[in-house]
Order: structure tokens, then C-alpha cells, then sequence
């Protein structure tokens, strides 16, 4: 069978971490950092309450070209590369797959996602489209797409043509292995050596945001609480001892 490289998966206890975690706070989180845009634009959840987090499997399509592909080399299904990234999966993960912004290729479909799904993969995520939607809705998969085709993955204009390389997915690098954090905000990339900077950073924008949520829907003042004013934080330090969303 054809060799692909599997990725490095990143420790639990940091995916378990930013589960607590929105892909609004980690994108934002993020910026400050420096990385203006981890927000793939493009996939868009399609069953809405979804979340998840997982290390990223790539998939690259690239252009049909006539000496770089044939339909007859796929009569063979060991040579179909959207397969292997399939067989990498473990429990969690996630596929996100560079299709080029592609309308016209479905680049899974049912038979596929019950195998992703019977894999325990956390979600899908394409910049591009799928295909069987009546049955993979069935399945209740955390999908984030352009759109839906009745079309194959190479019935029209791409193919499948790396497994677990460096791809851009919806305008954002993704090296494999990277930790995906989706939701119904959109999809953000994080940099496993990012990601433990973006939790600590994280849970103190948590802690303080639901300090001044309490205070703004009493009718607090917005200048004085969002964000904390300095003036404000011996108040919020009280809140924090004895609300148990505040414990340190």
C-alpha cells in the first residue's frame, strides 16, 4: 500500500484545555500575538451548536493536469490519496483538506464520513465541498464547508495530491499537526508551540469578560468594564474569591 507520513499529535492535556475555549477568544487571543488572520475565510459550519478541537491531518488537491493525472489511475482505489489521509485518523483528529475553494468536487462522501466517523475523528474541515449530504447529515459529523455537490472528489477540475504537507485552507497556513478549534464562529488555526501562551492568555480574558458580563447586564458602565479598567480591578478581584468561574 502507498506510504503517506502520519502527523505529530500535540498532548492531550492542551487539547483538553482549549476545549474550554471559543475560536472567537483563540483568534483574538491569537492576534494580539501577532498572527492577524488565523480565521480560515471560506468553510462555514453546516449544523450550527458544533464545536470542536483536534490536531490537523492535511489533504492538498492541486489543478488536474493530463500528464500528472488520469481518471483510469483511480480505478485502482489504493492510488485515491483523499483514502490515506483517512486511514491516519485517530481518535479526535481532524481532516482538513485544501480543495482550492472548489464548487464543483464533492471530496467526501457517505462511505467515507462513516469511516471518518467509525474512526472517532473529531471534524471535517474543506475549503471546498462534499457530496451525499441526505446521508451524512445522518451521521451527525461536525462539518465546516463552502457547499454541497452531487460531483466526485475528480469528476471535474482537481485531485487529490498530498497527504499531511503544509497546505492553505481557506487563506490560512496549516502545518500538519497544528490544533484546529472550531465552532459556529468559523474555523482557527493555532500553532501547537502557540498554544499553551493562548490558554494562559485565554482563561484571564475568560475570568475577567464574566466579571464585567454580570456587571453590563446590571447596567454597569461600559467604560468601566469592558475591557476592566484599571480602576475596576480590585472589585473584579473580590467577584473572583468568591464566584467559583473566578477560583483560581
Amino acid at each position: 500500500m502507498m506510504h503517506t507520513p502520519d502527523i505529530t499529535r500535540p498532548p492531550k492535556e492542551l487539547i483538553d484545555a482549549l476545549k474550554e475555549i471559543g475560536a472567537a477568544t483563540v483568534s483574538g487571543t491569537l492576534g494580539h500575538m501577532g498572527f492577524r488572520n488565523p480565521h480560515m475565510v471560506g468553510p462555514v459550519l453546516q449544523n450550527r451548536g458544533k464545536s470542536i478541537v483536534g490536531p490537523a491531518l492535511t489533504l492538498q488537491f492541486m489543478p488536474q493536469r493530463p500528464d500528472l493525472f488520469t481518471e483510469g489511475e483511480y480505478a485502482d482505489p489504493e492510488t485515491q490519496l483523499h483514502r490515506h489521509v483517512l486511514y491516519h485518523v485517530q481518535e479526535g483528529d481532524v481532516v482538513v483538506v485544501d480543495a482550492r475553494g472548489d464548487m464543483s468536487s464533492g471530496v467526501f462522501g457517505d462511505m467515507m464520513s462513516t469511516y471518518f466517523k467509525g474512526r472517532g475523528g473529531a471534524g471535517i474541515v474543506i475549503d471546498g465541498c462534499m457530496r451525499d449530504r441526505p446521508n451524512v447529515e445522518k451521521l451527525d459529523l461536525p462539518l465546516w464547508l463552502r457547499g454541497w455537490t452531487p460531483n466526485y472528489h475528480v469528476q471535474t477540475g482537481i485531485y487529490p495530491n498530498a497527504v499531511n504537507v503544509p497546505i492553505a485552507c481557506g487563506g490560512v497556513t496549516v502545518i500538519p499537526g497544528d490544533i484546529i478549534v472550531a465552532d459556529d464562529d468559523g474555523v482557527v488555526v493555532l500553532p501547537v508551540a502557540m498554544a499553551s501562551k493562548v490558554i494562559e492568555e485565554s482563561q484571564k480574558h475568560h475570568d475577567w469578560e464574566e466579571f464585567s458580563r454580570v456587571k453590563l447586564m446590571g447596567g454597569g458602565s461600559l467604560q468601566r468594564y469592558y475591557p476592566l479598567h484599571e480602576d475596576a480591578r480590585g472589585e473584579y478581584e473580590e467577584w473572583r474569591k468568591t464566584n467559583r468561574s473566578g477560583t483560581p
